[in-house]
This record gives structure tokens, C-alpha cells and sequence, in this order.
């Protein structure tokens, strides 16, 4: 009998699927007694636990047959109602994808061909960098801070390539933490519109601001413009539930139209049961359940900030966010994040290098802090951990 050589078998889009160094280094964060700041996973104490229990259990009971069934690809439309009505759109240009990873695969489906030119922040989403890599694109960067992208650097870069999309996520960036400011966003769409660009913004952090308000997204002010370019993706991830995995795209009628011909080749439609749970959970308090959930993540990242500013060394950067789930730190030159991992991990903290959210190679010497799921005690444990690590490699170096 032959033995197969699987490696000979794969196609070349699977060639491209590799297993991530930090995938194998974040295995070791499963150990007990370990701090995490790696993942970036909602804080599970604002799950909505009983009233989940309590409405799943009655939509099974009224609406059993539908939740069961085979449903639209589109989405369960009262979900895509609701949607269309809280960011002021029709629901005809609502899709419902399987968590927002699903909405980047089908991008990359339906926008990428081999070599083609895809514009990526650096740092930016690693999420989104291995979505679209599977379709071979060519990853064009420009470099994104506090404050999001530079837009000079943007700019020449758009003098001389035509990108099938810029990729973006102007509200509490991952991993970054940065937040586009109002009079950038405009200057941005402004480059946008006159290049006729296609922008995807994600949007997943939108509620998590800390201040008064959330600023308006590129989508809302393109819309405002009378410009269809933006292709805007969103979430109930950090609201709800990432485990229910209903996340939503919305866009121009002929992209939501192809983007659903490229989900039906995927999974046929996102759970039924899933998306009515969703549709029946933001029905009741979802205001008040948002303001819950921007002051737990408030109060987290203060706790880490204050602990930072205690415990981090001279020659240390890190960012101060206005919202979302994540500070972004650098190391002074010549310090690797993965020897500090290392480090690290042997004091049982945990963070992520931020070398893999470069989708052109760099950002050695960066890592990323997620203040999500520990405590103020946790917190500062773990930042008091990490210091620790990082003193001793500094000693060293």
C-alpha cells in the first residue's frame, strides 16, 4: 500500500496556511497560575448568562421549527432589520456572516486574486492578515500609531498603487489601541473618494469608547457623502457573546449581493437559533448594557495604565486608549518580544509579540496588552510580573 505525502496533495492556497509561531507560543498561556494579557477575549462576567439561558429556552419553545431549520444566507431578517435600523441603513444591504472573521474571509473570496495589492495599517489585525494571505495577495503598509495611519505616507503609497481595498479599523485599533481622530477621518475619505477606493472598516470596538461618545465611523460619513466605497463590518462579539459568532456586514447592494453568493459556497447561513438569541438579547436594557460594559472596561484599563506608570522602566512606550480592549507597548530598540515572552512566561505572565501583526515583516521589539478578562488585583499583578521579566532582560542586554 502507498503512503500518502499530504504535502504533495494541498493545493497553494493551503500552502500559504501556516501554523503562527505566536499560536504555538500562546499554548504555553494555558498553564495554570498564569496572568493573561494575551487573548483578546471579552470579560466573561458581562456575558448575558440567564438571559440567554432564559431566552434560548423560549425561543426553542415558540419558535422551535425555525430556529431548528435551515435558514436565509442573508440572515434572519428581523436580526438585519434591527441592524439596518441602528446604523441608519435598509436591511436589504445587511448580511449576517459567522463572527467578523467569516466577513474577512468572504472579502478576500470575492476582492483577491494572486499578486493583487491589499493596503494593511502596520500594525493591524492579525486576524485579518491570515484571511487575506490565504489568497496570495501583495500586503502594501504604511505606518499606524495613536492615531492611525499616517495619512502622508498613505497617500504616496496611493500615488503609485491602486489597491483592491484598504483594510482599517479607525476605532480602537487591534492591536494598537489607536483612534483615528475626526478631522483624519475626513482627510482620509477625502483620499478615498477621489482615488474611487474601496475602504473595509472594521468596526468590531465601535461601542467601547471611553469618553462622551463615539466618533462617527468612515462608513457613516461616506454615506453622508454619497460615496458607496466603504464595506463595513461589525460585531456582537464584545457586546454579547463571541461564542454565538454573529457578526454582520453592510455595504453597497452589488457587494452584498456577491459577498452573499460567497458565503453560500461556505457555510449556507450563519445558525438560525443563534442569530434570533442575538436579535431577542438586544431587544431589552442593550443601552444600559452597553454603558455596563464601557465602564467595566474603563475601570480595567485605568487599573492597567496606573499599574504601568508604577512599574515599567525608563525607555518603555506604551499607549493610553481611549477605548477598546488594548494597549500597545515598545520596547527600546534592540529588545526582542518573543525573549521577553519567554521571560515572561516563566513568571507566569503573558502577553502578544507584536511581530505578527506586521504584515510586512518588523515590530520586533513591540507587544501587545489585552486588560480584558483579569481584575484590578490581576492587573496589577501582572503588569508587576512582567516589569519583573522585563528588568531582568534589560540586565542582561
Amino acid at each position: 500500500m502507498k503512503t500518502l505525502e499530504w504535502n504533495t496533495l494541498f493545493g497553494e492556497g493551503a500552502r500559504r496556511i501556516q501554523a503562527s509561531t505566536i499560536r504555538e507560543l500562546l499554548k504555553l498561556t494555558q498553564r495554570p497560575g498564569v496572568l493573561s494579557f494575551a487573548g483578546g477575549l471579552p470579560a466573561p462576567e458581562l456575558f448575558p448568562k440567564e438571559e440567554a439561558a432564559h431566552k434560548a429556552a423560549a425561543i426553542l419553545k415558540e419558535k422551535g421549527e425555525v430556529a431548528l431549520q435551515y435558514g436565509p444566507t442573508e440572515g434572519y431578517f428581523p436580526l438585519r432589520a434591527w441592524i439596518a435600523d441602528w446604523l441608519g441603513v435598509s436591511p436589504e444591504e445587511v448580511l449576517i456572516t459567522t463572527g467578523s472573521q467569516q466577513a474577512l474571509d468572504l472579502l478576500g473570496k470575492v476582492f483577491l486574486d494572486e499578486e493583487s495589492p491589499v493596503l494593511l495599517e502596520a500594525p493591524s489585525y492579525m486576524g485579518a492578515i491570515q484571511a487575506f494571505r490565504a489568497y496570495g495577495p501583495r500586503f502594501l503598509t504604511v505606518p499606524a500609531g495613536e492615531k492611525g495611519p499616517d495619512l502622508d505616507a498613505l497617500e504616496e503609497v496611493l500615488k503609485r498603487e491602486r489597491p483592491r481595498f484598504l483594510y482599517l479599523i479607525p476605532s480602537f485599533q487591534n492591536p494598537s489601541g489607536g483612534l483615528i481622530p475626526l478631522k483624519a477621518r475626513e482627510r482620509l475619505l477625502e483620499m478615498i473618494m477621489e482615488g474611487g477606493l474601496v475602504v473595509v472598516e472594521d468596526d468590531a470596538y465601535r461601542e467601547l469608547y471611553f469618553g462622551d461618545g463615539r466618533l462617527p465611523s468612515l462608513f457613516e460619513l461616506s454615506r453622508e457623502a454619497g460615496y458607496p466605497g466603504v464595506v463595513y463590518l461589525s460585531s456582537f462579539s464584545k457586546i454579547l457573546s463571541p461564542g454565538l459568532r454573529v457578526a454582520f456586514a453592510v455595504a453597497h447592494l452589488e457587494a452584498i449581493l456577491k459577498l452573499t453568493q460567497a458565503k453560500q459556497g461556505v457555510d449556507l447561513h450563519t445558525p438560525v437559533l443563534n442569530q434570533m438569541l442575538v436579535h431577542a438579547l438586544v431587544q431589552e436594557d442593550f443601552p444600559e448594557r452597553l454603558e455596563r460594559i464601557r465602564a467595566t472596561y474603563r475601570a480595567k484599563a485605568k487599573a492597567m495604565l496606573e499599574a504601568l506608570d508604577r512599574e515599567m522602566p525608563e525607555g518603555v512606550r506604551y499607549t493610553r486608549p481611549q477605548g477598546g480592549m488594548f494597549v500597545w507597548m515598545e520596547l527600546p530598540q534592540g529588545l526582542s518580544a518573543e525573549a521577553l515572552f519567554r521571560e515572561a512566561i516563566a513568571q507566569d505572565v503573558a502577553f502578544v509579540p507584536g511581530g505578527p501583526f506586521f504584515a510586512g515583516g518588523g515590530g520586533e521589539n513591540t507587544l501587545r496588552l489585552s486588560y480584558a478578562t483579569l481584575g484590578p488585583e490581576g492587573i496589577a499583578e501582572g503588569v508587576r510580573r512582567l516589569a519583573k521579566a522585563l528588568k531582568g532582560l534589560l540586565a542582561l542586554a
